[in-house]
C-alpha cells in the first residue's frame, strides 16, 4: 500500500517587513510547492527608518540559506569600520569594527522581487484576516506585524507578553550625505542633553536618529510643536554634524517611546511570532532586523529539520530564546546608558568614548584593542595605567589604605564555623585566595551576635576567642603574602537567619534549635515557612548599635585593614532600608530618611569604634527586583547618604530582599547600579555581579563604572584567579606578586606539542588535468 506523500503547508505571513518577506523566502525555496500568502497593510515601499545595518555573521546565514538573496544585497552595501565620538566639541575616533549597511527600502525591494520569483503571493495594502480565521485556514501563520503585534495581542492570554516603555523620545530621519563613520554626537542644550546616532546606509543618504529624555523633549516644547518644526530645530541643534543639511522625514517618521517587547511564550497552536512582534532590542546595537532576519532563518530551517509543526515551533523557540534574550541584555544595558548619558558628561573625554563603545558590554576592553589599539592604548594611558599594565592591575587607594591592584575577593558565606568560631577551613580557604593574588580578600557576612547568624555554620566576633580565631587569619594573609589587605565583612541577617545550612535547605528554617528572629517589621521572610520576627524597639536597637561597634573593636584588634557594613540582601540593616520590609510608623520608617536612620547610627557608631586611618565600607542592594521595592533613585540617595557619614566606597549588589524577586540575571548584570551611584554620587564604588573574566573587570575600571571589582564564583573555581589573569595578560609587575614558592608556575603552562612541523607535501597521485603545461 503507497503511503501518500503528506499535503504542502499553506503559509500565511502577517507583515511585510524584512522578517516576514524573508520567512516566506525560504519557505517557499525549500518547498516551491507551499503556498505562501504575505499580507502587508502598507504600500511595497512604506519603511519605518531608513538604513539597515546587518552584521556579518547574519549576512553569512543569509548567504549560506540564499546566496541570490545575498549577491542582491552585497551589491548595496556601504562598509565602513570607524566609530566618531563627538564629547564637547571633540572628536574621538575608534577604528576597526567593521558595519554593512544598505536602504531600508533596498533591502524590501529585492525581498519582495525574490518572493515574487518564487511564487510567494503579495497582498500589499491588504490588512490580514482576523487572528482565528488565519489559523483555521492555513496550516501555519507566521506573526511578524512589529511590536505593536495585532495577531500577539489577539492571544495576550497566551503569548503572555510584557511591554515596558522607557525614558526617551526619539525619532528616525535622514541624512542627503554619507556619514564618513557610525557618528555619535551629543548637544547640551538649555533644555538638557540631546543625542545624534548617525550612520551612512547608502553613497549620498545616511540615517539620523535623534534621542533625549522625555523631560528633555518636553521642556523643547516639541510636544507643542509639529514635527515638521520640531525636526527642524534638531536639524540647527546638530547642524555641525549635518553639516548645515536638513533632516528628512520619512513616511512613517514620530517621535515615540521605545517599548521593551517580551513573551512568556512564542508559539500558540499554528500560530507563531517572529521579529518584534516576539521581541525588541533598542536600535542603538542595531538588533531588530537582524533579530528578525535570524528568527526566518530558524523557523524555516526548524519547520524543515522537525517531524511536525509542533516539533517545529518549539524547537525554533528553543533555538531562538536564548540568542535573543542576550541580545536583550545587551540593549537593555545599551539604552540604560543613553537614558543616564548626561551623567557621563564630565568624564574626560577618551574614557567618555571607551564607556560609549562598551556600553552594552558587548564590546570589551580586549575586542576593542585588537580593533583599535592606538585608541584603547591612549584611554589606558590616561585611566593611569603604567606601560605594559593592565587596567586591573593599578593600586586604589582608601585612606591609609593602598591596594595593589582592583580585584576584590568577594564576601561569600562559607558555613563552615562552630559557635561563630573560624577555623582551619576558613585560614586555608581565605589565606589561599589571598596567596591568589587579589588586592583584597574579604570575609563572608561575620555575625555581631549569636542571634545574629544566618546559620549555625556562621562565624563571629562577640567574644575573644573568635578575635583570636581570626587574627591567626589576617597574620597568615599579612606574613605570607604581603601586599595583600583583608578586610571584614560585619552584618546580622535579621529576618533571613535561624536557617539551615545552604546545602541542607536554603532559607528553610531548622528542623529543632531555632533562635528568636528580630527585623524592622514582623514580617517573616517566606510567609508561612519562616519564623515571624519581632519588631525592634528603642532598647533593642540601641542593644543592635552597640554589638556591631562591639564588633568593630574586636575586628581591629584582629588586625583587619578594611570594614564593610553588610545592609544588603535582606539583611537587618537592609530590612531598614527597603520599603517592602519597612512598615514602621516610627522615626525609623516611613520615608526614605526614616529608613535611613537606623542603618546611619549603626554606621556612624562603627566607624567612631573602627581605627580612624583605616578605612569602612558599606554593602547595599541597590534593587529589590521587586515592585514597590528599593528603586535605583533610591540607591543613589542610600549611597549619598552614607558617603556623608564617611564611606570610603560603597559595594554595590542588588536584590536577595524578598524571595519573590525578578532578577535580570546576565553577564555583569548589577554593574549598572554601581556605574550610575559613582556617577551620580561621586563615590568610590565596588562592583559585583557575575563579573567572570579579566576582561570585564578591565573594561568597567576603564569605562569609569567602577573603581574595584569583587569577583567570586571565579574565585571559588581558581583560587589564584587574579594571578592566572595576570599571566593570561603578559603581565609581571607589582600589581601581581606571585609568593615565592610559586614562582615557578607563573607562566602559563603548555597544553601540547606545538613545534611539530607544518605539512610541506601533498603525497597523493597529482590530478593530470591540474599539471603544468609542458611544451614539446
Amino acid at each position: 500500500m503507497r503511503v501518500a506523500a503528506p499535503r504542502p503547508l499553506k503559509v500565511a505571513v502577517v507583515g511585510g517587513g524584512p522578517g516576514g518577506l524573508y520567512a516566506a523566502v525560504l519557505l517557499k525555496r525549500l518547498d516551491p510547492a507551499r503556498e505562501v500568502t504575505v499580507y502587508e497593510r502598507n504600500a511595497p515601499d512604506d519603511t519605518f527608518g531608513f538604513g539597515v545595518v546587518l552584521s556579518d555573521e547574519t549576512l553569512g546565514g543569509i548567504e549560506h540559506a540564499d546566496p541570490q538573496v545575498y549577491r542582491a544585497l552585497a551589491e548595496e552595501f556601504v562598509r565602513w569600520d570607524a566609530v566618531d565620538v563627538v564629547h564637547r566639541g571633540q572628536t574621538l575616533t575608534s577604528q576597526g569594527h567593521g558595519f554593512a549597511a544598505l536602504g531600508r527600502r533596498r533591502l524590501l525591494a529585492v525581498l519582495q522581487a525574490r518572493c515574487a520569483e518564487l511564487g510567494v503571493r503579495l497582498r500589499f495594502r491588504t490588512p490580514a484576516p482576523p487572528t482565528a480565521e488565519l489559523a483555521a485556514g492555513h496550516d501555519l501563520v507566521i506573526a511578524a506585524d512589529g511590536a505593536g503585534s495585532r495577531t500577539r495581542e489577539a492571544h495576550a492570554g497566551v503569548f503572555g507578553p510584557r511591554v515596558t516603555p522607557h525614558r526617551c523620545r526619539y525619532i528616525w530621519l535622514a541624512a542627503d550625505f554619507a556619514f564618513d563613520a557610525f557618528r555619535f554626537d551629543v548637544a547640551e542644550t538649555e533644555h538638557g542633553v540631546m543625542q545624534l546616532h548617525g550612520y551612512p546606509f547608502a553613497a549620498d543618504a545616511s540615517t539620523v536618529i535623534v534621542e533625549m529624555r522625555e523631560e528633555v523633549w518636553y521642556a523643547a516644547g516639541f510636544d507643542e510643536s509639529s514635527t515638521e518644526e520640531s525636526v527642524a530645530h534638531c536639524a540647527k541643534v546638530f547642524s555641525e554634524a549635518l553639516r548645515g543639511r536638513p533632516l528628512t522625514l520619512g513616511p512613517s517618521s514620530a517621535w515615540t517611546a521605545f517599548r521593551t517587547v517580551v513573551n512568556e511564550r512564542w508559539s500558540h497552536g499554528n500560530t507563531v511570532l517572529l521579529g518584534d512582534a516576539a521581541h525588541t532590542a533598542h536600535f542603538s546595537i542595531g538588533s531588530g532586523t537582524k533579530l528578525a532576519v535570524e528568527d526566518a532563518l530558524a523557523l524555516a530551517a526548524c519547520v524543515q529539520e522537525q517531524p511536525a509543526l509542533p516539533e517545529a515551533l518549539a524547537a525554533y523557540e528553543a533555538e531562538r530564546r536564548p540568542v535573543v534574550a542576550s541580545t536583550q541584555r545587551a540593549a537593555a544595558a545599551s539604552l540604560r546608558w543613553f537614558e543616564e548619558l548626561a551623567g557621563y558628561l564630565d568624564q574626560p573625554p577618551r574614557q567618555f568614548a571607551f564607556n560609549l563603545l562598551t556600553r552594552s558590554r558587548r564590546v570589551t576592553h580586549g575586542n576593542l584593542r585588537l580593533r583599535d589599539e592606538h585608541f584603547t592604548a591612549a584611554v589606558e594611558r590616561d585611566f593611569g595605567c603604567p606601560p605594559g599594565t593592565p587596567p586591573m592591575f593599578t593600586p586604589f587607594r582608601l585612606r591609609e589604605l593602598t591596594l595593589r591592584n582592583r580585584v576584590v575577593v568577594s564576601p561569600m558565606d562559607m558555613y563552615s564555623a562552630t559557635d561563630g568560631l573560624p577555623g582551619d577551613f576558613h585560614l586555608v580557604h581565605l589565606g589561599a585566595r589571598a596567596l591568589g593574588g587579589a588586592g583584597l580578600v574579604m570575609t563572608e557576612m561575620v555575625c555581631v551576635s549569636p542571634e545574629g547568624r544566618i546559620t549555625p555554620g556562621c562565624t563571629g566576633l562577640w567574644n575573644p576567642a573568635q578575635t583570636a580565631a581570626w587574627q591567626r587569619i589576617t597574620d597568615f594573609v599579612h606574613r605570607q603574602s604581603p601586599g595583600t589587605a583583608i578586610g571584614v565583612q560585619l552584618g546580622h541577617a535579621g529576618r533571613k537567619g535561624s536557617t539551615r545550612l545552604m546545602w541542607e535547605g536554603i532559607d528553610q528554617p531548622l528542623p529543632d534549635g531555632n533562635w528568636p528572629l528580630v527585623a524592622a517589621s514582623p514580617l517573616p521572610y517566606h510567609p508561612g515557612v519562616s519564623q515571624v520576627p519581632y519588631p525592634l524597639h528603642r532598647a533593642a536597637l540601641t542593644d543592635l548599635r552597640e554589638q556591631f561597634a562591639a564588633a568593630a573593636r574586636r575586628a581591629a584588634r584582629a588586625g583587619f585593614d578594611l570594614l564593610e557594613l553588610h545592609a544588603a540582601h535582606g539583611y537587618l540593616l537592609s530590612g531598614f532600608l527597603s520599603p517592602l520590609t519597612n512598615r514602621r510608623t516610627d522615626a525609623y520608617g516611613g520615608d526614605l530618611a526614616g529608613r535611613l536612620r537606623f542603618p546611619l547610627e549603626v554606621f556612624d557608631a562603627v566607624r567612631q569604634a573602627w581605627p580612624a586611618e583605616r578605612p569602612m565600607t558599606v554593602r547595599i542592594s541597590a534593587t529589590d527586583w521587586a515592585a514597590g521595592g528599593t528603586t535605583a533613585e533610591d540607591a543613589v540617595a542610600v549611597a549619598r547618604a552614607f558617603a556623608a557619614h564617611g564611606a570610603d566606597a560603597v559595594d554595590v549588589s542588588t536584590g536577595q530582599v524578598v524571595p519573590d524577586e525578578r532578577p535580570e540575571f546576565g553577564r555583569s548584570y548589577q554593574t549598572p547600579y554601581a556605574d550610575r551611584i559613582r556617577n551620580a554620587v561621586g563615590v568610590p564604588v565596588i562592583a559585583v555581579g557575575a563579573i567572570s573574566s579579566w576582561d570585564d573587570v578591565n573594561s568597567l575600571l576603564l569605562a569609569g563604572r567602577a573603581d574595584l571589582c569583587a569577583v567570586a564564583r571565579p574565585h571559588l573555581y581558581d583560587p589564584h584567579w587574579t594571578l592566572h589573569a595576570a599571566a593570561e595578560q603578559g603581565y609581571d609587575g607589582p600589581g601581581a606578586c606571585w609568593p615565592a614558592p610559586y614562582r615557578a608556575g607563573s607562566r602559563t603552562p603548555p597544553t601540547g606539542r606545538t613545534d611539530a612541523p607544518r605539512p610541506r607535501l601533498t603525497l597523493t597521485p597529482p590530478d593530470p588535468r591540474r599539471l603544468p603545461h609542458r611544451p614539446e
